[in-house]
């Protein structure tokens, strides 16, 4: 089993380093870590230390040996998931995913068939939710760079993200509409990719006439149609997969 990853503010250089406040108090009071088992502190931002623990204190202390130093260099092809906003917790669910299989970038999108809306301290609340969530799925699945979470977009800022990407793609169900699909696309060996997932009632004609103005294509996944919450989540797979970085 892979050793758990506790996020820190920087990375510690060593030799010893105490690890306190909640992410101690998860590992002393949670996961109940013992002498000699080893455990990865990590910024978030590509930077970790492999580090064994030498003791608990307390209920929120653990002190730990730091034994090796390292950095994840950024990846050479950059993935980015504009995310339109779901209904409910299925926001939190496609970044808690998208984390998970290994995306480089979440955008919030307000698009026009959204239900959901994003003012105010709602819309504060709700994409705190949204970085809470991608931070503790990168550490349930031992990631060292977490995906940054943006503030939300609207329709005009996006079509300007799309426009500064080396691959910009719009998710589409429609077969006439996107004739070419996502697994046979010719990808950058560098650069951003930047792929935009549309609300349960898909992306309007105008916007796709306004992605398409910036430069982005439409292609569709597969036969099925899947819910916005997960359409990015496979979208994410299959290019992992074909950019080599799941090998």
């Amino acid at each position: 089993m892979t050793a758990p990853v506790f996020v820190v503010e920087e990375v510690p250089k060593g030799p010893q380093f105490v690890l306190d406040g909640p992410e101690g108090r998860h590992a002393v009071s949670v996961k109940r870590l013992n002498p000699g088992e080893a455990v990865v502190l990590t910024d978030g931002r590509g930077g970790w230390a492999d580090c064994v623990v030498e003791a608990a204190e307390g209920k929120d202390r653990l002190v730990v040996t730091v034994s090796e130093v390292s950095e994840e260099p950024a990846p050479p092809v950059r993935i980015t998931v504009v995310q339109a906003l779901p209904k409910g917790d299925r926001g939190e669910l496609a970044v808690e995913t998208m984390t998970e299989t290994g995306v480089d970038a979440i955008v919030p999108w307000q698009a026009s068939r959204c239900i959901t809306q994003w003012r105010g301290d709602r819309g504060a609340k709700s994409l705190a939710k949204w970085r809470s969530t991608a931070r503790e799925a990168g550490k349930q699945s031992r990631r060292v760079r977490f995906p940054e979470v943006a503030e939300a977009l609207s329709t005009k800022q996006v079509a300007q993200l799309l426009a500064e990407a080396d691959l910009a793609m719009v998710l589409h169900e429609d077969r006439d509409t996107a004739s070419a699909a996502l697994a046979t696309a010719e990808l950058p060996a560098s650069g951003s990719i930047v792929v935009v997932v549309g609300p349960e009632g898909g992306v309007s004609p105008e916007e796709l006439a306004v992605f398409a103005e910036a430069g982005a294509l439409p292609y569709r996944l597969g036969r099925s149609v899947l819910r916005t919450s997960t359409a990015g989540t496979a979208a994410v797979a299959v290019l992992l997969a074909r950019t080599g970085r799941w090998s």
